[in-house]
């Protein structure tokens, strides 16, 4: 990509915010989380929730151990849908299809969601749910390699979620660029990784440190792009939020 880093030492380096105390830790000791654990369940209960519809879902997922958006997500997602009422969102990344039944809840009525899964075992699940939910008309799900179905996909859309493969947000960026439409929100969960985002890569374990180095070299891209307005948060599992440029 354009933005290369020039000096790979910077993905080498420990990044410690100053003066800055995280749950269950002192300085010196590992860090486990980005954000104090108490503050994090104050901010969630306050949440207002979703429909029972989702929150059964929602239950579901948990009961089978599949990954779904964290509280705070979903309420930062629906603020951006409020913001940006979008009438088209491409979703990289379906599992069971909470995340697009959310997003199709607080969606303009007009809106068509896009979503790509490749996990074989999750996709009738995400169908079964997108018909419980009487939302086929509205809701796409393409099976197959991310990667192949973002590179024959064409138009542009408002909203861009990637939520996928860690590894891989780097390959996606191009394709996901060229599909976002002018003034369009690219969000990105999970890009934090439970704080070891600030590590040295010698830090991590050997069997995350490539995906460890890719996140960050998507980082420094969504920040630097020429095309991009990027906040990096520290929201759940830390989401990016890139605006593209009119």
């Amino acid at each position: 990509m354009k933005n290369r880093l020039k000096n790979q030492r910077f993905f080498n380096r420990k990044f410690v915010p100053c003066g800055y105390k995280f749950a269950g830790c002192e300085k010196g000791m590992g860090i486990t989380m980005i954000t104090d654990e108490r503050m994090s369940t104050f901010i969630d209960s306050l949440d207002t929730g979703n429909t029972p519809f989702l929150n059964e879902i929602e239950s579901e997922a948990k009961k089978t151990n599949v990954p779904v958006i964290r509280t705070q997500v979903q309420s930062l997602i629906r603020l951006l849908l409020a913001m940006q009422k979008p009438k088209s969102i491409l979703e990289v990344g379906c599992a069971i299809g909470f995340s697009a039944l959310l997003m199709s809840e607080y969606a303009p009525a007009d809106c068509h969601i896009t979503t790509i899964e490749n996990y074989e075992k999750r996709i009738p699940v995400a169908r079964e749910n997108f018909r419980r939910a009487g939302r086929e008309d509205r809701i796409t799900l393409l099976e197959g390699d991310a990667s192949d179905i973002l590179r024959e996909l064409d138009g542009s859309y408002d909203l861009i979620f990637m939520d996928a493969a860690k590894g891989q947000y780097t390959h996606f960026l191009p394709d996901v660029l060229r599909l976002l439409s002018p003034g369009g929100i690219l969000l990105s969960d999970n890009v934090l990784q439970d704080g070891d985002i600030i590590e040295s890569r010698f830090a991590v374990t050997r069997r995350n440190r490539t995906i460890h180095s890719r996140m960050r070299e998507y980082l420094y891209e969504l920040k630097h792009h020429p095309e991009l307005e990027t906040v990096i948060l520290p929201v759940g599992d830390g989401v990016t939020i890139s605006v593209r440029r009119t």
